[in-house]
């Protein structure tokens, strides 16, 4: 478009030219000279006037030209103000969150991933995560989730979240199968060692006993005991040995929640298992097993969808747009975030804003400006120069009727 201004300015010259030679020849000539003229006269103020806004013309010092390049830190300090008084001010997020049903287009989405545009942006987002864990650093990032986890788990006391899930537990009755495990384990395990008990028995029987062939009895005898108690804990759910079990687990959900030698114990056991070196090289290969795993996934997010993950996304999609109370729940948790997001980091971004573009160089705001801007700039120089010649035409026109 630039090479179309600038020609249609040397076409305007050309012009001119052939209409002064042949002035002579007819009374026409005139006007297209006239036209002429003025599309001269208009183009070169235009092209003037655009170029003064980036640079200087022809390179002169001319006073008011390079408007841009000179005022680069005005227009960053005005466009981050722009910026914060029209979109980051929470007031005015609120009020643009508040007509945006974020939830409703989630549903949407996930119902139907492939609709309305949803499997091109499912292959953009699946594109842009896999240049992203490629371009990561694994090494350095395995170990900040590594820090990240390990400080987490350290910062967090878990004796009393341990007491909390065991009284649940045995609210609910969901400590059952762990008791009924507990007495399979014994009846096994004593069937199992029940020569070790037959050899016990012998060994600490008197001479007569073992003479008289007693301790075999008696070993039998407290074998068959052992095993009946046993089998009785496991047909009855009240039995009192079970009771007394259930009552350990009670006073242990107390004792962690309550007791303060029980919680140091447990915050004690807690740091020697993190800082144990098989635990350490389990939590390093949990990031890249999540890492190959997000990778598999954004390589492939059709397979994702077609199985259980799928389905179950799909089913959430359904749920956000029948739940109305859900979505309006998800809305309003979106609606402060983004609304606590401005009032926290509005002032940042704001900043960060002013200072990049301070930090450009006058060339890199000029280029930048100019390409946003784009045609129109070139626009600018044809219409100024064809609206020159019209008043060209208009004003010989006028000098020719008087």
């Amino acid at each position: 478009m630039r090479r179309v201004a600038t020609g249609l300015l040397l076409a305007m010259a050309a012009l001119f030219l052939a209409a002064r030679a042949l002035a002579d020849q007819h009374s026409a000539w005139g006007f297209v000279r006239a036209f002429a003229e003025a599309a001269m006269v208009g183009g070169l103020a235009d092209w003037f006037a655009v170029t003064a806004l980036f640079r200087h013309p022809l390179h002169l010092p001319i006073p008011h030209t390079a408007i841009i390049p000179r005022n680069k830190d005005r227009i960053g300090d005005q466009l981050a103000n722009f910026l914060r008084e029209n979109f980051l001010i929470p007031s005015v997020v609120a009020r643009r969150m508040g007509r945006m049903d974020v939830a409703g287009a989630a549903g949407r989405w996930l119902a139907n991933p492939q609709g309305a545009g949803g499997g091109r942006l499912a292959r953009g987002t699946s594109r842009l995560a896999q240049e992203v864990l490629n371009a990561l650093d694994q090494d350095r990032l395995g170990g900040m989730v590594r820090a990240m986890l390990v400080t987490r788990v350290r910062e967090t006391e878990l004796s009393p979240m341990l007491g909390r899930a065991l009284d649940a537990a045995i609210a609910e009755d969901r400590h059952l199968p762990i008791i009924d495990h507990g007495v399979r384990w014994a009846r096994g395990a004593l069937a199992a060692n029940e020569h070790l008990v037959r050899a016990m028995v012998h060994d600490r029987a008197g001479s007569i006993l073992r003479w008289t062939g007693l301790d075999e009895t008696l070993a039998t005898k407290i074998v068959d005991g052992l095993d009946r108690l046993v089998a009785e804990m496991a047909e009855d759910r009240d039995h009192p040995l079970r009771q007394k079990a259930e009552e350990g687990l009670r006073s242990l959900a107390r004792r962690l929640q309550h007791d303060p030698a029980m919680r140091v114990r447990v915050e004690t056991m807690k740091i020697e298992l993190l800082e144990n070196p098989a635990m350490q090289d389990w939590i390093n290969g949990l990031w890249e097993q999540a890492r190959l795993a997000m990778l598999r996934a954004a390589r492939d997010p059709e397979a994702v969808l077609r199985g259980k993950l799928g389905e179950a996304l799909r089913q959430l999609g359904a749920t956000l747009q029948d739940d109305a109370r859900l979505g309006r729940t998800i809305n309003r948790f979106v609606r402060r975030a983004t609304v606590g997001a401005a009032a926290d980091y509005g002032d940042s971004i704001v900043r960060l804003v002013s200072e990049t573009v301070r930090g450009w160089d006058a060339g890199t705001i000029t280029m930048r400006l100019e390409h946003a801007v784009g045609k129109d700039l070139q626009f600018i120089r044809i219409n100024g120069t064809l609206v020159g010649g019209l008043v060209g035409v208009l004003i010989h026109t006028v000098d020719v009727a008087l």
